[in-house]
């Protein structure tokens, strides 16, 4: 199995999970924060949206954040523009993907601000690392801001108190 199927599988087999949990979000409550230091609800929930539309950025040989001028990120006003821009960005990743070789993937990707390299690894680690990972960890941070909301959390990877499965 080719690296890029691998990840293929295991971004599409997250993308109903974050789905379920996006559609979890009460949007009068978009710009509630659990603590200063915290993003917003809104803010959160825009990161996931957002996250599968890195795809393309990973295919090039390098992101430049010094070149983002003007990047705003994704902050819904709804919650159908929450799960609208999350369910366009999630079509990105077959083609983004789909049948990319190992040498491809294994090629080293960069990511810079200007001259200053942040990050250096093979594509296929920056992968599984900034989308797969990156993913189930945001999504867990907003399964804590549901249940300070006392939002019922939906089941992902197993129950919840709120989705019980047995």
């Amino acid at each position: 199995m080719l690296i890029s199927d691998w990840l293929l599988s295991a971004l599409e087999a997250e993308v109903p999970l974050t789905r379920v949990m996006l559609e979890a979000v009460p949007a009068d409550r978009f710009d509630w924060q659990p603590h200063p230091k915290s993003l917003t609800l809104g803010a959160l929930a825009g990161h996931l949206a957002e996250m599968p539309l890195w795809i393309a950025s990973l295919m090039e040989d390098e992101m430049d954040f010094a070149q983002l001028e003007g990047y705003r990120p994704f902050l819904p006003a709804t919650r159908a523009e929450l799960l609208t821009t999350f369910e366009d960005n999630a079509k990105l990743l077959r083609p983004g993907l789909a049948g990319r070789d190992d040498a491809f993937m294994s090629a080293t990707w960069t990511m810079r601000h200007g001259d200053k390299i942040v990050l250096q690894k093979p594509r296929g680690d920056v992968l599984r690392e900034i989308q797969v990972h990156h993913l189930a960890h945001h999504r867990g941070q907003l399964t804590v801001y549901l249940r300070l909301l006392d939002v019922a959390v939906p089941s992902t990877y197993g129950p919840t108190a709120d989705a019980p499965s047995f």
